[in-house]
């Protein structure tokens, strides 16, 4: 805990204490045990989509209602206050923001942040910022918490984050929520009735992690940028496919709607399914993200893979085309 609130105050330059803390087994049990302790049966809580693909389903198991709200393609994936203004009903509990996002690698300015923050204010809406990718980002912009704009903002936010993105941890599982401490201490209430603490050594490895240097950080994000450059524009060249190029992360969500069209495939879903039975390359349909027409890319992998997958996927298209 020490560990973390020094990062807090290192890279959001927020103070928090330890009882504002509580370490769990990876970010997603955080988000879990938050559902768990916040909602009653009904409320509701607002999800921009396209959305990684637990939220609803972590929603819906605490017996609360998930209000997904489409952020057009044309806004870079990103709702306005506008449309979170619509939303709002006297059931809705919190909201939920994820900059950097998956899957569309999309990020929120300071000033669209200060945006949606004051409608949260006006309605008494809990904030759940997602900051998993805070570190992958491959532009010049900064990334900023909704948490440090202002003093009724950092009240108002509950912090999820995690090593499994930032330092290449995921099968360490050791994430963490900062905020309220009533909201904390009741989720670190749950936790001791569920799973008790996160491994002892899976915190020692993080405990390295939030203390070394950011070096190797710094050359997994040269290599990611590499790959989002290539990839980017070798699926942009593509007949039919669409990209907005994203600002962090670790994913690419094209727009493949015209593809599929061409190639008379019934959705999405077929296309995919078809792609990898003929050029055997996986890619993840955007209908479990709450966009139909899109698929998700990682490129964490290889660049000799990615594009040879890049190859496959303009085969595929060029050979479908009526």
């Amino acid at each position: 805990k020490n560990a973390i609130t020094a990062k807090l105050k290192r890279d959001q330059g927020l103070t928090y204490t330890n009882e504002q803390i509580i370490v769990t087994t990876g970010a997603k049990h955080a988000l879990f045990t938050l559902f768990q302790v916040l909602l009653n049966e009904g409320d509701e809580v607002i999800v921009p989509a396209p959305y990684w693909v637990s939220y609803p389903e972590q929603i819906k198991l605490a017996e609360g209602k998930p209000v997904i709200v489409t952020a057009d393609e044309t806004n870079d994936f990103k709702i306005t206050p506008d449309q979170l203004k619509q939303s709002i009903t006297s059931k809705t509990k919190a909201v939920i923001i994820n900059s950097p996002s998956n899957p569309t690698g999309m990020m929120y300015t300071k000033e669209e942040l200060q945006a949606i923050g004051q409608v949260c204010l006006e309605n008494n809406l809990l904030i759940v910022s997602d900051e998993i990718y805070e570190k992958l980002i491959y532009t010049d912009e900064n990334h900023v918490s909704i948490a440090e704009i202002s003093d009724e903002l950092y009240d108002q936010t509950i912090i999820i984050n995690g090593v499994s993105k930032s330092h290449s941890m995921t099968g360490w599982r050791i994430g963490f929520a900062a905020g309220n401490k009533e909201v904390i201490k009741a989720m670190s209430n749950m936790a001791s009735h569920s799973t008790s603490n996160p491994t002892s050594v899976a915190q020692y490895a993080a405990l390295a992690a939030y203390t070394s240097t950011e070096e190797e950080v710094k050359e997994m994000k040269l290599a990611f940028k590499e790959r989002l450059d290539v990839l980017y524009s070798l699926l942009v060249d593509i007949p039919g496919v669409d990209c907005v190029k994203p600002s962090g992360a670790f994913y690419l969500f094209p727009n493949v709607k015209k593809a599929v069209e061409s190639g008379g495939f019934e959705d999405v879903d077929a296309w995919v399914k078809a792609l990898l039975d003929e050029e055997k390359v996986a890619l993840v349909p955007g209908s479990g993200f709450g966009s139909p027409n899109n698929v998700r890319l990682s490129y964490a992998t290889s660049l000799n893979q990615l594009e040879e997958a890049a190859k496959r996927i303009k085969n595929f298209v060029e050979k479908h085309q009526s």
